[in-house]
């Protein structure tokens, strides 16, 4: 197994790039594996490491077809559900908590929002 050519930040040759620049190009890796990486080194850690991608071996991105908008859009509803109640919490529930903030914080008088 050959080992991955490591170049310093923002010293990489041209013709290679980051899943984010092929993205900005309108491009994706193609299933293509990681052709090199850049290293930026930090003080008391160890470096940041972003893997490039070969620009001439990307394929163009895949549309977006009417069908795949719609699954997105009940995917992104699925994830304003709350598990406990039911109900549509109004914004994409927190994994951390786990159920929208009335479930995952009942109020301990039983009081429900009495002003």
């Amino acid at each position: 197994m050959a080992t991955l050519p490591v170049y310093r930040w923002h010293l990489a040759p041209d013709g290679y790039a980051t899943r984010r620049q092929l993205r900005a190009r309108n491009l994706r890796p193609g299933g293509q594996g990681v052709a090199a990486q850049v290293e930026r080194p930090r003080r008391r850690r160890g470096p940041l490491v972003a893997y490039l991608y070969r620009v001439d071996l990307a394929k163009p991105v895949r549309p977006m077809t009417p069908a795949r908008w719609v699954a997105l859009a009940k995917a992104n509803a699925a994830r304003r559900v709350c598990p406990e109640c039911g109900r549509d919490a109004g914004y994409v529930i927190p994994p951390s908590l786990g159920a929208c903030v009335p479930c995952a914080y009942p109020d301990p008088d039983g009081s429900e929002g009495t002003t």
